[in-house]
């Protein structure tokens, strides 16, 4: 008797963009659903504008004022707020909205997460995606802009580099640490404002001169939250300017190392959080 023999069919490899096509479905339909209620979005636009001039102003009452701090000018302060803002304005518009893991968590909405076949880190990114964010953006844009004119900068396709690395790396960083905010969510209770002091508080110490901080803070700054790769340590060599005593000038072409030293932290808090993640019960 002859026997039959039945072949599994063939399937096709699937194309990497289509691993991340669910993700980017999410996104297309939270833009189209922020840009339906037109006056909504022009007000939260006006907001978030109002708060990039707001933190802006901060900088330039301490300037005026002061003249020279921590070695750096107004024009060289520019160059600091616009470096260190557009860096984080670029992190929080892709994981700013993690710091609302705390609610999913208490109301139990975290597990609807975990019952699809996606990871959830991915998933949560890809969430939410607020266009007002943009604005922040835009001002930091503006004042880099204008800082890159009025700094005597020795245009060079080293200074161009340095530039673009600087940015990219200081973004990735500051994305490595709303991460690891976000796991350490898992183990507090109502404990945002405890890790908002390390994501918008990190934002804050980058775009001020490290070299005024007492030594504590800069170490923290500098070594355990290296924030002052993002902005300053790149200010100095763009400016050609003197650092603190014992600051070696190759030390600023190590920004994406102080970004993967983040995001080591972040993805070690995180898998240890998810792990010890037992549901909220609803």
């Amino acid at each position: 008797m002859a026997e039959t023999l039945v072949r599994a069919p063939v399937t096709a490899p699937r194309p990497a963009g289509s691993r991340f096509g669910p993700y980017m479905v999410v996104l297309r339909s939270r833009i189209r659903a922020q840009r339906s209620y037109r006056l909504s979005f022009a007000s939260d636009l006006l907001g978030a504008t109002m708060v990039g001039l707001v933190e802006f102003a901060e900088v330039w009452v301490v300037f005026h004022q002061a003249k020279v701090l921590g070695g750096l000018d107004m024009d060289a302060a520019l160059l600091l707020f616009g470096l260190s803002n557009l860096a984080f304005a670029s992190a929080q518009l892709v994981c700013g909205h993690l710091d609302k893991l705390p609610n999913l968590i208490r109301l139990g909405m975290l597990d609807i997460y975990h019952l699809r076949p996606q990871p959830l880190l991915l998933q949560l990114i890809t969430s939410d995606f607020s266009l007002r964010r943009l604005a922040r953006a835009t001002v930091a844009a503006v004042v880099l802009t204008v800082g890159l004119l009025r700094n005597d900068i020795d245009w060079s396709v080293t200074a161009v580099s340095l530039i673009l690395l600087t940015l990219v790396s200081g973004a990735i960083l500051f994305a490595g640490l709303f991460v690891a905010a976000a796991g350490c969510q898992f183990f507090l209770i109502d404990g945002a404002e405890l890790t908002n002091s390390f994501t918008y508080g990190g934002s804050f110490a980058a775009a001020q001169p490290a070299s005024v901080f007492p030594t504590p803070l800069r170490l923290l700054f500098c070594v355990a939250i290296p924030v002052a790769f993002t902005a300053y340590i790149p200010t100095l060599a763009l400016l050609d300017l003197p650092g603190p005593a014992g600051l070696p000038s190759w030390l600023v072409w190590f920004s994406p190392v102080a970004a993967l030293w983040v995001w080591a932290l972040a993805l070690g808090m995180w898998r240890f959080g998810t792990r010890h993640y037992q549901s909220g019960g609803g």
